[in-house]
């Protein structure tokens, strides 16, 4: 059959748990359960035993018998034993285990206790109440067929005993239990004893019981089975018994057995009774704190999550709540896990703190609600008060009368206002108040930027009755701002705010700068007064050039100019007043244009000191003329003042410096004047600044200082009796303005408003002092003019500007002011079209029921799309009945707006079917309702499984993922939900396309869906489970495009330079409510103690303060009142270890490398230690460490910091042994630090020690005549070898001498070194040139050699190269046609026998015969085909083989190719033949006989061919026929003879042998010269000899 679902979803579930034998004991296990008692109301149910119990349970014991062990173990342990009997030995255990606990704690342990059967004698005392987990009601609705498990913990529960302790009090009673039953060697003794005496065996029985629960219910089970065959009373004498060898072994083996039956029992309720299972309570929902006005119904509710699940209790003022006593004040229900206490008809006494507690087994938890009830102050009947009828103490009659709230309504109201200077305004709004009280009126004060506005000539606030309204007679920039009409009526008021801008009146002169505004004296005493006033917005086109003060005295009509140049700091001491009177001033701005128009005066000034008025009377004097007229007190004996005490530079700019000093204590009773002396720095010249006027007050304005030089200051007093002593001198002062200029603003935002507003918001200055405000200015997009918004400067980061142009795109840029003068410009702002930003919001929607009851239902809906540009403020819901398939009249379900999106509706009519629709509303107003939601029935639901979730919610959309988040189902079910399944399907799919995207259940209430197609729309639901099964899906979330829209941003982790760790996030399409919310896990981060969250306008940051393993999860921001932006970052285990070495890294720096330590070796065998940091300051520092001991910069050591490039070197002559060891670079940089080290230690150290002497030799070497490259060899082109070196340092003198095996070559041509390359070509290069090679280079400076060896493998190497060459020269097969057959041949530079050379015919070798024959012949490789067939066509290759490598040369002799070379060799054949046997003269005939005359000529010639030629002769090309004086004969066919028998003169001529037959002929010419001897003589006698010519 299959498993329930519990058993499937719990780890716990064993096989076993099917046996027959224990499932009939856990079937009695159930029924005891179901009879036990369920949870009592209150806390003592869980209370530990007290004393008294442990009493009653010893004085049951008393009345044990002892137990007898003679009867088998196996019997009493048998696991048939029945169902019953298990159950009584679990009970035992249970009350054993009291029983252990008293005695324990007394200290009785005695191995040979026994115990008692507790199944035949059950106390009479209470027992504490069994767990249930299940109430009588909710048993009572489970299926027959359907089981439920109990889950519980351990059989015995000690109260304070933990895992740790009570596995060793296991131990502990399983070995005495043990020891006593399995003792084999010892009698067993049963006596009489003592009522004493029995009470102490009680007490150890009592241990024994306990131990014995602990070690499981099998060994209880054994003792009760012994205990109840002791059936006797106790014996008065005692017996002993022997027990013998048989009887021995038999308990050996029961012990055996006994021990395997304890460890399946174990196994058993291990299994069956995990602890992990259990867990406390815990708050899921708080109930949250409200205040109620007097008579209205309040509710509070709470959920708990826990197991066994928890009972929870309601306390008021810690009091427990009684339902039954007060059944209409309270209501108390539980449905669900939701809990809900219900306050009906709220009056005062019903303020307190409520306390909701939970508790199970495992713990205790509690949450606290504050109610505070408000009460109306109404008015009173006055019969009550004539009757004497008392009042309740809460209710007081007020100065307003009796009425306890008021409503203020605001009616006619002001709105944004646009004024110029010069010009009046006011502002105005009537007043509704209720309920209206005669002769009391409302309170009404009127402020400007939060400061209250007071009357004065320029303003003046009414109040008629109705309506209030403040007049303006004469504008000016200073009464720009932000004003609020606030109206009090008791404690109670409301307000209304608007503002309202001033423009600058018209410029007297075009181009010339605004007024400034806000002239104030800052500080006045009799000799000056400090003005200070706020730079206009409006400088006319061109920089101003600063200010101009004017004074005037107060009674008259003359302004007179205090300074004769423009200051530019917004502070300036006015001096030459006169003391007492009292003046107004004003400030004009001057720019290259010209002055423009004075401020608004300021309020009288006089001048006057404050510390010396209480020295100074006033006389009443005629009406005020601004004249305060002064007497002093009259002088005593002159006494010379000592020197003033505490003298400061208090103010210092280019123009001026203020001094301030106290008054010395010694001065007389007359008073005194000062005198201020300056010096400049370096010198002692002290002069006096003031000789003509004397300073009066004790402080005092220095003009005309050169800028930017340095002075100090005293100042003398003096009187009637002298001048006194002068006092301590200043510090140094330099002249010159102390304030800066503030910077520029940044990152300008400009968000939509209304129509015809803007918000913007900026980042402030950094880094700005004393700073004033800021101006900001618009300008139409591609317009070019620059218009201000405001003419008094505003703080704070953010304003709006109004009066723009609806529809008109604009640009903004801020600027920053303060005393020293206005900041450049920031950045132009992104241009944004002006148009109102909020509207009412769009329907919710997909309204469905979260839960049912008989008279209520709830309901949730979604969130409207569009939420106007401003948050949701609440919902309103509308209901009808529908009757027979008709609708009736739309009724209203709350009359206040809710704010969450689901709402409970209680009052309707129990199977009824209803109707909704809800709206929704922000500051903007009400929506439009949202459609009419599908028929809903109001009834109790019974279903097992859970109901839908709700509120879900698409975050994070990227366009691979997205994040779903949803709320849980109001209705649970029967069982807890256990779980969600989240399915997905393409959003134009069909219904039977969802797909799931978990397999198992997941526990949290959010989802990271990955692997979605970009562009792409998806909807998804989810389905909650419980133990019954699945229940209905929720509503559809989406459609939502996978997507990462245009400027998305991702949360980044950033660990500063401290080492703090954080989360930042940043988002550029922020409102002005929008706000940023950090989630740990998707739940909010508020108040966590572990996390520390910043925001400053459109950035936050989220600071760990100490992150450890809590704080893994998925941490992610969201940003309210925009489209849905938000990101996260998963902080896994790993991104932990990541970010913590991060941050140790942060906080304790290290200088970071970009090498290591290392080593090399110089020209000159110099040995260079060397290592390079990423970066260095100038004040980084290095200590060089040898051997754990500093070394210093001497002879030996050089050491060099390159700061630019981070390069560390130190450097060393030579290397010696005593040099062997470690090598340290410790640096340390500011913070940082940083080391490298290398060691250098045996044959590491020799390697480089002997590098070092050796580039030591070669420096040495290449001072003379050397070789910069050793001698090699090179293969040519042409396959010669070329042996090179390159030589370096030579000169004219220098001589190179080539050898080999120690024999100097010769060498033709003399090197003239002119490129330094020195050569010896050997040309077909082979065996006998292999041997050892030398050059040598020398002249006077010294010698060089070079040595090659040409022997063996290096010999080898090189023919190999040499082969390699000439087999890459091989031209392609050709194909030549010979009288015997085909040719193949190929030519190379020259060929070697080290040269192999194989042919293969269409891939198979070719194996040489007479008829096929391979050679070579001088270059040419050739392959002769004799007598070529068909067989012989193919395709032929050539392979050279050069030692390593085969290269090949193929040809293909076939087709066309073939045809045409056997015709040529029929043909070369033919012609051969023809040639072998055509007729030819082969020999015997001179070219040239000379014959003296008369002489016989004989001459004789063979003659070949076949058939035999013919044979003629020729004489000068003319037949010569036989004669008797020629004679010609042909003999044998092979020899021709030529005979003349005497020669004369006549036979001189050219004669030829003409031999001929069918193959061809051949002549064969010789010429006969015949000479007269007595003609050469005298040819001789007449020519003079050669010698005798040549002597002359």
């Amino acid at each position: 059959m299959s498993l329930p679902f519990y058993q499937r979803s719990h780890q716990h579930y064993d096989l076993s748990y099917r046996n027959k034998d224990l499932h009939t004991t856990m079937s009695h296990y159930q029924q005891e359960k179901k009879r036990s008692a369920v949870y009592t109301h209150g806390s003592t149910a869980y209370s530990s035993r007290s004393s008294a119990a442990h009493r009653q349970e010893s004085e049951a014991l008393r009345q044990a018998s002892a137990a007898s062990y003679q009867q088998q173990a196996s019997q009493a342990y048998s696991l048939g034993t029945s169902s019953s009997q298990h159950y009584q030995g679990s009970e035992v255990s249970r009350k054993t285990a009291s029983a252990y606990d008293y005695g324990y704690s007394h200290g009785l342990t005695d191995s040979s206790l026994l115990l008692e059967d507790y199944s035949s004698r059950l106390s009479p005392q209470t027992k504490r109440a069994k767990r249930s987990l299940l109430s009588g009601e909710e048993t009572g609705n489970l299926s027959g067929n359907y089981m439920v498990p109990i889950y519980s913990g351990r059989q015995v529960h000690i109260s304070g005993i933990r895992d740790s302790e009570e596995e060793r009090i296991k131990e502990a009673a399983a070995y005495i239990a043990q020891r006593t039953l399995l003792e084999s060697e010892e009698a067993i003794m049963a006596s009489k004893q003592s009522t004493a005496s029995k009470q102490s065996t009680v007490s150890k029985q009592s241990t024994a019981s306990k131990q014995s629960t602990v070690s499981k219910q099998s060994i209880a089970s054994k003792q009760s089975t012994a205990s109840k065959q002791a059936t006797s009373t106790f014996q008065q004498e005692e017996t002993f018994e022997k027990k013998s060898r048989n009887i021995s072994i038999r308990e050996k083996a029961e012990e055996l057995s006994l021990r395997k039956t304890l460890e399946e029992t174990q196994a058993y309720h291990g299994k069956l009774n995990e602890d992990h299972l259990l867990h406390a309570p815990e708050f899921i929902i708080k109930p949250r704190s409200h205040t109620v006005w007097e008579k209205e119904n309040v509710k509070l509710h709470c959920s708990v999550a826990g197991w066994p699940e928890p009972r929870l209790t309601w306390y008021k003022n810690q009091v427990p709540i009684n339902v039954h006593a007060n059944p209409e004040k309270y209501i108390i229900e539980s449905r669900y896990g939701m809990h809900t206490l219900e306050i009906s008809k709220c009056d005062f006494e019903d303020t307190a703190q409520y306390r909701a507690s939970a508790m199970n087994v495992q713990g205790e938890v509690s949450a606290y609600a504050s109610v505070v009830v408000k009460r109306y102050k109404g008015e009173l009947d006055d019969s009550l008060l004539r009757g004497g009828v008392s009042m309740p103490l809460s209710f007081a009659v007020t100065p307003y009368g009796y009425a306890s709230k008021f409503e203020i309504h605001f009616d006619d109201k002001f709105d944004v206002s646009f004024g110029r200077e010069g010009e009046t305004m006011s502002l105005g709004c009537r007043v509704v108040i209720t309920p209206e009280i005669k002769h009391f009126q409302p309170e009404v004060q009127w402020y400007r930027n939060g400061a209250p506005v007071s009357p004065s000539k320029w303003v003046q606030p009414h109040w008629s009755g109705d309506r209030a309204t403040l007049t303006f007679s004469h504008l000016n920039k200073e009464d720009e701002g932000l004003y609020t009409i606030r109206v009090r009526m008791g404690e109670y008021y409301e307000q209304y705010s608007a503002y309202v801008f001033v423009r600058d009146a018209d410029a007297e002169i075009e181009g010339a700068p605004a007024a400034p505004l806000d002239v104030v004296s800052l500080d006045a005493n009799k000799d000056y007064i400090i003005i200070s006033w706020k730079q206009p917005a409006v400088d006319g086109g061109s920089p101003i050039l600063g200010y101009f003060i004017d004074k005037c005295e107060v009674g008259t009509d003359t302004w007179s100019q205090c300074n004769d140049t423009p200051v530019k700091f917004a502070r300036f001491p006015v001096t030459g007043l006169i003391e007492g009177r009292s003046y107004i001033f004003r400030v004009r701005a001057v720019n290259k244009t010209g002055i423009g128009l004075p401020s608004r005066v300021s309020e009288p000034v006089a001048a006057l000191d404050p510390a010396e008025k209480a020295r100074l009377k006033s006389r009443p004097s005629a009406p005020w003329t601004g004249q305060i007229i002064v007497t002093e007190e009259e002088p005593t004996e002159g006494v010379i003042p000592g020197p003033p005490t505490d003298l400061s530079v208090t103010e210092a700019t280019r123009s001026y410096v203020v001094l301030s000093w106290k008054p010395p204590g010694q001065r007389g009773h007359e008073g005194i004047m000062y005198f201020v002396e300056k010096c400049d720095v370096g010198t002692e010249n002290w002069q006096r600044v003031n000789t003509e006027l004397p300073v009066k007050s004790p402080r005092f304005a220095l003009f005309d200082l050169v800028e930017g030089k340095s002075y100090r200051f005293r100042v003398r007093c003096s009187n009637s009796a002298g001048v006194g002593e002068p006092s301590e001198s200043t510090e140094v002062t330099v002249v010159g303005d102390k304030l800066d200029i503030p910077k520029a603003p940044g990152k300008i935002i400009p968000s939509r408003n209304t129509d015809t507003s803007v918000v913007v918001s900026w980042e402030e200055s950094k880094d700005a002092k004393e700073l004033v405000g800021y101006y900001i200015e618009s300008s139409v997009v591609g317009s070019g003019q620059w218009e201000p918004c405001n003419n008094n400067p505003v703080k704070g980061s953010r304003f709006t500007c109004h009066g723009l142009t609806t529809g008109q795109s604009y640009i903004f840029r801020v600027r920053a002011v303060n005393a020293a003068g206005l900041s450049e410009y920031s950045q132009d702002s992104e241009a944004i079209e002006v148009k109102a930003a909020i509207a009412v919001p769009s329907p919710p929607y997909d309204i469905t029921c979260l839960e049912s009851f008989r008279d209520s239902m709830v309901l949730g809906w979604k969130q409207p799309d569009k939420t106007g540009g401003a948050e949701i403020t609440g919902y309103y819901v509308n209901y009808r009945e529908v009757v027979g398939g008709v609708p009736g009249k739309w009724r209203e379900a709350n009359i206040k707006a809710v704010s969450d999106a689901a709402y409970k509706i209680s009052e309707l009519k129990e199977n009824t079917v209803y109707q909704f629709q809800v709206s929704a509303m922000n500051i903007a107003g009400l929506g439009a309702p949202s459609a009419v939601s599908e028929c809903f029935k109001c009834e109790e639901w019974t279903i097992a499984v859970p109901g839908p979730p709700h509120s879900l919610k698409l975050s994070e959309v990227r366009k691979n993922s997205l994040v779903l988040q949803w709320k849980p189902p109001v209705y649970s079910g029967r069982t807890p939900v256990t779980g969600y399944f989240v399915d997905l399907k393409e959003a134009s799919a069909k219904d039977d396309q969802w797909r799931g995207l978990n397999e198992a259940a997941i526990p949290n209430k959010y989802l990271r869906v990955q692997g979605l197609k970009e562009g792409v729309s998806y909807v998804f639901r989810v389905r909650a489970i419980n133990q019954a099964g699945v229940g209905k899906p929720s509503d559809l979330a989406g459609p939502v495009v996978a997507e990462t829209r245009p400027g998305t941003k991702e949360v980044v982790v950033n660990v500063d330079d401290d080492g703090v760790i954080s989360l930042n996030f940043e988002c550029d399409q922020m409102t002005p409510k929008s706000e940023f919310v950090w989630s740990k896990d998707y739940v909010p981060t508020e108040d966590s103690p572990r996390l520390e969250v910043e925001s400053k306008g459109n950035k936050t940051k989220m600071v760990f303060k100490d992150l450890g393993p809590d704080d893994l999860g998925t941490y992610s921001c969201d940003v309210t009142d925009t489209d849905g932006i938000a990101s996260s970052y998963l902080i896994d285990e790993e991104e932990m270890k990541r970010l913590l070495a991060l941050s140790q890294e942060h906080k304790f720096p290290t200088v970071p490398t970009k090498s290591e330590l290392a080593v090399e070796i110089l020209e000159k065998g110099q040995v260079r230690f060397w290592m390079q940091a990423e970066k260095l300051s100038g004040n980084a520092k290095v200590n060089y460490i040898f051997n754990e001991k500093e070394i210093f910069e001497g002879p030996k050591y050089k050491m060099h910091i390159d700061r630019n490039t981070g390069i560390i070197e130190m450097f060393m002559e030579k290397l010696q042994d005593e040099d062997e060891g470690t090598y340290t670079f410790q640096i340390q940089d500011g913070k940082a630090t940083g080391h490298s080290t290398l060691v250098l230690i045996g044959d590491v150290y020799k390697k480089l020690q002997k590098e070092a002497e050796f580039q030591r030799q070669e420096w040495i070497r290449k001072q003379g005549p050397h070789f910069a490259e050793y001698l090699s060899w090179e293969v040519t082109g042409e396959c010669n070898v070329l042996l090179k070196c390159k030589v370096a340092n030579i000169k004219k003198e220098t001589h190179i001498v080539w050898y080999k095996d120690e024999r100097e070559i010769s060498v033709d041509e003399k090197h003239d070194f002119k490129d330094g390359i020195c050569t010896l070509l050997i040309t077909e290069f082979s065996k006998k040139d292999a041997g050892f090679y030398e050059v040598i280079l020398k002249d006077d400076r010294g010698k060089d050699k070079s040595r090659l060896k040409l022997v063996d493998e290096a010999f080898q190497d090189l023919m190999t190269e040499v082969c390699r060459k000439i087999a890459l020269s091989a031209t392609d097969l050709k194909i030549q046609s010979t009288a015997e057959g085909i040719r193949l041949y190929s030519f190379v530079c020259y060929y070697l026998d080290d040269l192999k050379v194989n042919w293969s015919h269409n891939g198979t070798g070719i194996k040489y015969t007479d008829r096929v024959k391979s050679g070579v012949t001088g270059e040419q490789i050739w392959l002769q085909i004799n007598e070529p067939t068909q067989n012989d066509k193919g395709k032929y290759v050539m392979e050279l083989f050069d030692g390593k490598t085969g290269h090949q040369k193929s040809v293909d002799l076939s087709g066309q190719a073939f045809d045409e070379a056997f015709a040529e060799f029929q043909r070369l054949k033919q012609a051969a033949i023809a040639e072998k046997n055509r007729a030819r003269v082969l020999g015997g005939l001179p070219d040239v006989v000379t014959i003296q005359e008369g002489k016989a000529l004989n001459l004789t010639c063979n003659v070949w061919g076949d058939p035999t030629p013919e044979v003629s002769w020729l004489k000068n090309e003319k037949p010569l026929t036989s004669d008797d004086h020629c004679s010609l004969k042909f003999e044998g066919g092979k020899t021709a003879f030529f005979t003349i028998s005497g020669v004369s003169t006549a036979d001189s001529g050219k004669y030829g042998l003409v031999v001929k037959n069918k193959y061809g002929s051949e002549t064969s010419d010789f010429t006969v010269s015949v000479f007269i001897p007595e003609e050469e003589a005298r040819k001789g006698a007449s020519e003079p000899p050669k010698g005798n010519q040549k002597s002359k």
